[in-house]
């Protein structure tokens, strides 16, 4: 691979510049909070979506933040004088941060885009000029090597990623640093890997001026750089998943056939894990004709790990194609070249028997269990991010019903969950509901149908009674035996639990 068409990047071997800038960016409140403010909404929202007008118009004046938005943001040539007043131009200038254009104007030579951290910390992250996702003018360069910024993918791992305190994390292919700056805030040491070499300079760059600790920053694909006698109390990566024909861009494709990076990064992890350890990744699979892609995926996980696999969403190839050759600007080149590149997607996955690709969240956890728990879901709708805790507390529950056989179950306390309601649908003025929903307002915000045994059941849970107990009660009150109530409850419990509706109580 070769970048030498990409300019060239700041020096990592000047932490005191970096952290003079940092200190110039944070006293003229650029910050998440601080653009907001300056913005406003509408202009705010509109860089998301890669228009840059209404902040050029919001940024016409001359305060240190004005200034800085023009600079970084929207990357816009400012009069030397006019920056000099608010960063330390010189060792910017020779460090590599910004470049003297025009004669008397400097220009930034990376976007630098606020971040707010989990805890209220104001990060910045470093990406390529004009790569920034929501940047200025969007994602504008279709160069092999180039380095994108903080996107809707890189967010959703961040949230979903279990924050407790390790010892030791990797950050597989790193980018432009984002997960590494997160574990860096709860691991005390962080090992981040990429196939390109100026994606690791950037995620320097990023933790320097972020004010974070340095992480051990290797240079290979997938697990290579890793050595074999290392392990890892936790694994994150929002890799290439791109399913596409070839491997043009670094930043997305994967340039294995099909599925195959996201099932050997899946594969591979589990002998990477210590006990009770998690590896959690974004990944797309495919959608093969007359296969179920429940079992595709169930086969990827590794044995002794526990795994937990939701689907988010799902497109057809012809929508697939579609995203992706717009996500690289094909559209807007010759049309001949876009059809045949079109073409070339859906010849690919004509010849794979391919006829839609799905897109979701994978988290394995290391487990000594003889018999691991792999649930695999679909979950298109919405989710209360950040979901870390909801995702911990799913593998606890395993746990707990992993040691429970029909007969403690019965005999255990349950409470119902925290945001839980009962809905009750059906035709106005019936005597009983079609069905009744039980549904949460927290974490993934999930609705279950339930009979009424089950309504029943999880309404009296307060933790006082046993289950047993409760389902003897409901028994009577309905007539049913209660010994073939208590046969046929148990699997509908486990459920209620698993999904996080009830609670087990010590």
């Amino acid at each position: 691979m070769s970048n030498s068409t990409l300019p060239t990047l700041p020096a990592t071997d000047r932490p005191e510049v970096a952290a003079l800038l940092r200190d110039a960016l944070l006293g003229a409140s650029f910050t998440a909070d601080g653009l907001l403010d300056l913005l406003g909404a509408p202009a705010y929202a509109a860089l998301a979506r890669s228009e840059t007008v209404p902040a050029l118009r919001a940024t016409r004046g001359d305060t240190p933040l004005e200034t800085l938005v023009r600079l970084f943001l929207l990357q816009q040539p400012v009069p030397h004088a006019r920056v000099r007043d608010v960063l330390p131009v010189a060792e910017c200038v020779e460090s590599g941060w910004l470049a003297s254009v025009g004669g008397d104007e400097v220009a930034a030579t990376v976007d630098v885009r606020p971040y707010g951290g989990p805890g209220g910390e104001d990060w910045f992250i470093v990406s390529d000029l004009g790569c920034a996702v929501g940047g200025a003018g969007g994602i504008g360069s279709r160069e092999e090597g180039v380095v994108l910024g903080v996107g809707g993918a890189s967010t959703t791992l961040a949230g979903i990623t279990v924050r407790t305190p390790v010892a030791a994390a990797l950050d597989l292919g790193t980018g432009s640093g984002i997960q590494a700056l997160h574990a860096a805030q709860h691991a005390t040491r962080v090992t981040a890997t990429d196939v390109n070499p100026r994606a690791l300079h950037i995620t320097a760059l990023t933790l320097a001026l972020s004010g974070a600790p340095a992480a051990d920053l290797r240079e290979g694909s997938l697990f290579d750089p890793v050595r074999d006698d290392e392990t890892y109390d936790l694994i994150v990566s929002n890799p290439p998943f791109v399913i596409s024909p070839g491997a043009r861009l670094t930043y997305r494709d994967g340039g294995m056939g099909g599925d195959d990076l996201c099932r050997s990064l899946v594969q591979q992890a589990g002998d990477r894990l210590r006990e009770g350890g998690f590896a959690q990744f974004l990944a797309n699979w495919q959608h093969v004709e007359g296969e179920d892609w429940q079992d595709r995926l169930r086969s990827w996980v590794p044995r002794g790990c526990d795994a937990w696999i939701v689907q988010r969403e799902v497109q057809d190839v012809t929508q697939y194609a579609e995203l992706w050759l717009r996500d690289a600007g094909d559209h807007r080149g010759d049309p001949a070249a876009y059809e045949a590149l079109y073409d070339a997607w859906l010849d690919e996955f004509e010849a794979r028997k391919v006829k839609a690709v799905g897109f979701g969240w994978i988290t394995l956890r290391r487990t000594g269990s003889d018999a691991p728990s792999i649930t695999v879901e679909e979950w298109p709708h919405p989710v209360e991010q950040p979901l870390g805790d909801t995702v911990r507390a799913h593998f606890d529950r395993v746990d707990q019903l992993r040691a429970l056989d029909d007969a403690a179950l019965l005999a255990a306390h349950f409470r119902l969950a925290d945001e839980v309601i009962q809905e009750q649908v059906g035709l106005p003025g019936a005597e009983d509901p079609e069905h009744v929903v039980l549904r949460q307002h927290r974490g993934m915000r999930r609705a279950t149908k339930v009979d009424t045994v089950g309504a029943g059941f999880a309404g009296v849970c307060d933790g006082s009674l046993s289950a047993g107990r409760i389902l003897d009660a409901i028994a009577q009150l309905v007539g049913e035996d209660p010994v073939l109530l208590r046969d046929r409850t148990p699997a509908q419990i486990r459920l209620l639990v698993e999904q996080g509706f009830l609670e087990p109580v010590d």
